[in-house]
């Protein structure tokens, strides 16, 4: 499990150290910084996958995530041409410099100038398979989804914007989920097409879900139906189903130690499914997967809050870290807030602009209009 992650001259940060936990929560403005943090990551998983790790250099674009060139990777106020990324876990301390040669900023590959000591760190979950990322465009409905045996069977990957996720239900629907303790108590069992649908049900009561897959032509069909009703094409339902069964598919189908990068979880979902997917999130970090989320919602923070509240998950388990912007001579400069969570899942302290919205809005309605 990453414990500690440190990033340097990388885009809006010089030097940023960030304590990690089972369950990572990120929220803040917009253009803070956030989604770079998840962006680093993906860079070293990308990069390995590009066989570039650990001896030739940091791929800024892939299919994980296109930064663009060595330029825009760099931190705009660098006091030195390198960019590092440095991940303490519980098993191991990785350091990664990256070289920034000023003649070629419009590439995009930087050469390693040091790498870890102990290559024992290319077994750890963010480079292995125990691993799903979902970034926030993800796929909506459609007619008709993609097959790909590469990802779904070799890699076990449902596609970082879930366009794999009925393959991945058609191969692996009737195995059972790997973590008994996130079964849903009144699914019919515990295979994974079960569990998934009984987690659904948060979001939409009653659905059901059939996988229909035409293997000449390399497609799958999902379709969704209430009861003994008509079977429904995924346009024909809400894009709220879409975008959260990729996510609750991930989580369900993880073994232990895997690790999830999500953003915006909340996206497309009505605020009482907000709320549920706060605490399935929760319940996976309780249950030994690592979580990391990027959120704008404040439902997904108290879905949270109320797991915590329940016992689900410890107050310990939970990190919470606030982006917001400061200017200083004139550069926009981003500080991370890391309020406290304690057992009865109340947050000790609340910066302006964190997840505050509704009560600075409520203290307004409530004032009385001038004549």
């Amino acid at each position: 499990m990453i414990r500690f992650l440190r990033l340097i001259n990388f885009k809006r940060f010089d030097n940023q150290f960030l304590e990690f936990r089972p369950l990572t929560l990120i929220s803040g403005l917009n253009s803070t910084g956030k989604s770079s943090v998840l962006q680093s990551l993906l860079l070293l998983r990308q990069s390995y996958q590009q066989g570039l790790l650990p001896k030739t250099g940091l791929a800024l674009n892939g299919d994980l995530v296109n930064i663009g060139t060595a330029q825009d990777a760099l931190h705009e106020s660098a006091k030195n041409n390198h960019i590092s990324f440095e991940i303490i876990s519980e098993k191991y301390e990785a350091i990664w410099d990256f070289n920034y040669n000023p003649e070629k900023k419009q590439e995009d590959v930087l050469n390693v100038i040091l790498e870890p000591n102990d290559s024992e760190i290319y077994k750890s979950n963010i480079f292995s398979k125990y691993f799903h990322y979902l970034q926030a465009e993800r796929i909506g409905p459609r007619s008709f989804n993609e097959m790909s045996d590469y990802q779904v069977r070799r890699l076990r990957q449902i596609g970082t914007k879930g366009e794999y996720t009925a393959h991945f239900l058609y191969i692996y629907g009737d195995e059972s989920i790997p973590i008994a303790n996130l079964s849903y108590p009144q699914a019919k069992s515990m295979n994974l097409i079960d569990q998934v649908e009984a987690w659904m049900r948060e979001v939409s009561p009653g659905i059901r879900i059939k996988i229909e897959a035409n293997s000449a032509m390399g497609l799958v069909t999902i379709k969704y139906f209430y009861g003994d009703s008509n079977r429904y094409r995924a346009t024909n339902v809400g894009f709220g189903i879409t975008y959260t069964l990729s996510i609750i598919v991930a989580i369900l189908s993880s073994p232990l130690d895997t690790l999830i990068l999500v953003e915006n979880p909340e996206a497309h979902l009505h605020p009482r499914g907000q709320a549920k997917m706060g605490e399935l999130l929760a319940l996976a970090a309780s249950c030994g997967v690592q979580v990391v989320i990027e959120t704008h919602s404040d439902h997904v923070l108290n879905g949270i809050r109320l797991a915590v509240h329940g016992g689900i998950i410890p107050p310990h388990y939970v990190q919470l870290h606030y982006f917001q912007q400061q200017e200083k001579q004139g550069q926009a400069l981003t500080e991370v807030i890391s309020p406290k969570i304690d057992r009865n899942g109340r947050i000790d302290y609340w910066p302006d602009g964190f997840f505050d919205e509704w009560e600075k809005d409520l203290i307004t309605l409530l004032k009385p209009r001038d004549a």
